[in-house]
């Protein structure tokens, strides 16, 4: 694989460069949400490459089948899909295939259309079943030859089968990949039940126990336990100890003493104590009935988390990974093994499919044998670090003891948290990580409100436990924040800290916070307050902070553009003909405008990071013009808010509307401070809870290293000052004066920016492979899909 990804460096993908070509989708196993986008992808993809593309409906059983179960999709056929749930052209559990007399019908029926290309979406139990399709292809086409069933011609001309797997599954249990199709939409559901079910929960005190799907993959469940507060959660991976009742009570216990009016405990389907046997829901509840006579129900979620529309990240996921699929057949030779497409971090990568298979059994195994921990460590990085996270907030507290009468830390350090810039979401699920991070290691929290103002003001308090609960699912910034920066206040802001003894600093914002945390940090020669251990967690959704590929918030407000834009366009639903153009926040960063069109299937995105004039105005508008001729019957363009101060909103509205008069209507929409609102979505809680922990982590590390003899924290290394960001799925802690110049701070945007590799994916799968005419639209296989969500 090594040689063949250095290979593709030098190859390059153009329109209609492999005309002729026969490629075919199909989805087998489960749905998920996302494998609409996926279908979308590789139709697209396939027709501006020059295949001709086909939909295998109803799985392995439409292969075995054939006849109307394989027809030729056109562009057309996958026009407004990407926003349904489940799978369009229907999945199916096959029998048939299983036995060799049903792979010889799907291979035949395979030749008569010139099919072989597979893209299969689906679990491991498809993507294998599909391997052993292409290594029996050779024996299958002779059989059919000597039956008489296909030529010599076609027995050579057909002689090699290639294979791409997606991985379509809610479970996230397919290891090589970060994430599967599906499940983020299903964490989103997941959620949204859990959300609701506080509110009852806490009107009566009760406790719920809510049932998640995970047969073999304790996934969600634990995900969901850290975007929900959950006080207990069981998942097939980590069982608990043997005295679980024991401590499950007594921690349900003892957030009730503290005040807490209900208690949520999830449980996997699959849940199994150390001895193998299964822990089901109605056992959980049976236990807190029996010790705590605590008024308990069951919620059993079941297929709910299957159904809805796709997040925004399952279908940008599914784009991605359809397109890369695509690529991966059309660059695929008689020697290529068949290759599973995986997102690593912020990388789509192709990776050998049997292996990927074999790792997957590996966990089974593992937790077969009884090995947690290394069931654990086979999950992969993500799954770890969560059941990390998850381990230290729901730890027991410390005692009483370890706190003077006003919630002092009597021997821990004293550190503080606020906010600078706009608000966004996952903010409060940060404070909250941090608080109780820091208050179980006996240390003191001040949290300040109101950002700078508050802390010149004296507007502080001593965060204790109880303050930050059922903050997680808190949208905005509790704490309260304001956009003024710290250079004019300096003086001021050095007496405070002294004022209060606060060792160390965190500052959750935006650009703002940024560039507050730089401005402290060229005042350290100055003022002796600030050389302590400072970092910023950027929290925008604009995502325009240097140094790290994602922002708090951003993801929420991608869910919030995508789903306005799917009701908008459904609004339409009985009008003949209709544009939106849609404007997005973002300053100067066209991060939004850009993704929400990929997620949402948007005809145009226009950006400040890519130039264009009057011209490419009017080829988009022709483009949309010829689509509504052709029978689409609603168009989406989005603009970013700061994208041309000539070519405004208003503008292209009427350009639009002058335009297409006769064959479609327009519309604009300032979506506004709607995409900063709404709850966490559950990226951004799990994102915001890490990171503060991780931060935690890191300023006690410096703490320890920077104390004085005298018990006072000084320290003026650069790297004791820092921006806590996601780059390739690590956390990492740079330091801000290294990101200084990586600053554009006129337009307030990173110098480089990951995501405008989207630009060309976006281009492809919104225009007709006739109406694509733009000059050296090349794709790399390594420059520009090899790009993340």
């Amino acid at each position: 694989m090594e040689e063949e990804s250095k290979e593709s460096k030098t190859q390059f993908i153009s329109q209609g460069s492999h005309k002729g070509k026969g490629l075919a989708v199909f989805t087998s196993g489960g749905d998920s949400q996302g494998m609409n986008a996926a279908v979308r992808a590789c139709v697209r993809m396939g027709i501006y490459l020059g295949c001709k593309v086909f939909f295998i409906k109803e799985g392995y059983q439409g292969m075995v089948d054939g006849g109307d179960n394989i027809v030729e999709a056109n562009w057309s056929s996958v026009s407004s899909i990407i926003h349904k749930g489940g799978t369009v052209i229907g999945s199916a559990r096959c029998m048939d295939f299983k036995e060799k007399v049903g792979r010889l019908k799907a291979a035949k029926n395979l030749i008569e259309r010139g099919i072989t290309n597979l893209v299969v979406i689906g679990g491991d139990g498809s993507l294998t079943g599909a391997n052993l399709f292409r290594q029996e292809w050779s024996d299958l086409l002779d059989q059919l030859l000597k039956e008489g069933s296909i030529t010599k011609e076609q027995r050579e001309k057909y002689a090699h089968l290639h294979i791409a797997g997606l991985v379509g599954s809610i479970d996230n249990d397919f290891c090589g990949t970060d994430m599967t199709i599906g499940t983020d939409s299903a964490l989103h559901r997941i959620i949204e039940a859990i959300d609701a079910i506080v509110s009852t929960a806490y009107s009566h005190q009760r406790t719920f126990i809510m049932e998640v799907m995970g047969r073999h993959c304790g996934y969600l469940a634990l995900s969901a336990a850290l975007a929900t507060e959950a006080d207990f959660v069981f998942a097939p991976e980590w069982p608990p100890d043997v005295n679980w009742p024991t401590r499950m009570c007594k921690k349900l216990e003892q957030e009730r003493t503290a005040g807490q009016r209900l208690n949520i405990i999830i449980v996997a389907e699959g849940a199994i104590d150390r001895d193998g046997k299964p822990i089901t829901a109605e056992k959980v509840k049976e236990v807190v009935v029996e010790n705590l006579k605590q008024d308990t129900r069951i919620t059993v979620l079941g297929h709910v988390q299957r159904g809805g529309s796709p997040s925004a990240f399952d279908r940008v996921l599914g784009c991605r990974m359809g397109a890369e699929a695509v690529m991966a057949l059309m660059e695929a030779t008689p020697g290529t093994e068949a290759c599973v497409m995986s997102l690593d971090g912020n990388q789509a990568v192709r990776l050998p499919l049997m292996e990927c298979v074999e790792k997957t059994k590996a966990v089974a195994k593992a937790m077969a044998d009884k090995q947690w921990d290394l069931a654990v460590q086979l999950r992969g990085r993500s799954f770890a670090r969560n059941l990390e996270t998850y381990k230290m907030l729901t730890r027991l507290k410390p005692p009483k003891s370890a706190f003077d009468e006003m919630g002092r830390g009597l021997e821990g350090y004293t550190l503080a948290v606020m906010h600078i810039g706009a608000p966004a979401c996952g903010m409060n699920a940060a404070v909250r990580s941090f608080v109780r991070n820091c208050i179980y290691r006996g240390d003191t929290v001040i949290g300040i409100h109101d950002g700078v103002e508050g802390l010149v003001a004296g507007n502080v308090q001593i965060m204790q436990w109880s303050d930050v609960t059922g903050w997680v699912g808190q949208g905005g910034a509790m704490l309260g924040t304001k956009r003024t920066l710290p250079e004019k206040k300096l003086p001021q802001i050095a007496a405070k800290l002294k004022e209060l003894k606060i060792q160390a600093l965190l500052i959750i914002g935006g650009f703002e916070a940024y560039q507050a945390g730089i401005q402290l940090v060229e005042a350290r020669p100055q003022f002796k307050e600030f050389c302590i251990p400072l970092v910023v967690i950027p929290s925008t959704i604009s995502n325009n902070v240097p140094g790290t590929e994602f922002s708090l918030g951003c993801d929420t407000a991608l869910n919030e553009i995508t789903e306005i834009c799917d009701r908008i366009r459904q609004s339409a639903q009985g009008t003949k003909r209709r544009v939106f153009i849609i404007e997005t926040m973002g300053g100067y960063c066209g991060y939004l405008a850009t993704v929400a069109g990929l997620a949402g299937g948007a005809d145009a995105a226009y950006i400040y990071e890519e130039k264009f004039s009057i011209k490419d105005l009017q080829q988009d508008l022709y483009h949309m013009a010829s689509k509504m001729a052709e029978g689409v019957q609603r168009g989406l363009i989005l603009r970013n808010e700061k994208c041309n101060d000539n070519y405004n909103t208003d503008f292209i509205y009427r350009l639009y509307s002058e335009e297409g008069k006769g064959l479609f209507s327009a519309r604009q929409n300032v979506l506004g401070h709607m995409q900063q609102g709404g709850s966490p979505s559950p990226f951004d809680r799990n994102m915001g809870t890490k990171q503060a922990a991780n931060t935690v982590e890191w300023m006690i590390d410096q703490l320890k290293k920077c104390t004085q003899p005298d018990g006072t924290v000084f320290t003026d290394s650069p790297d004791t000052a820092v921006l806590m960001g996601v780059i390739r799925r690590q956390y990492c802690f740079t330091p801000l004066t290294q990101l200084k110049k990586e600053t554009n701070f006129e337009q307030r945007i990173p110098k480089h920016q990951w995501w405008l590799k989207l630009r060309p994916l976006l281009r492809i799968l919104a225009k007709h492979d006739s109406a694509y005419e733009e000059e050296g639209m090349y794709i790399t296989v390594e420059e520009e899909n090899k790009i993340a969500i």
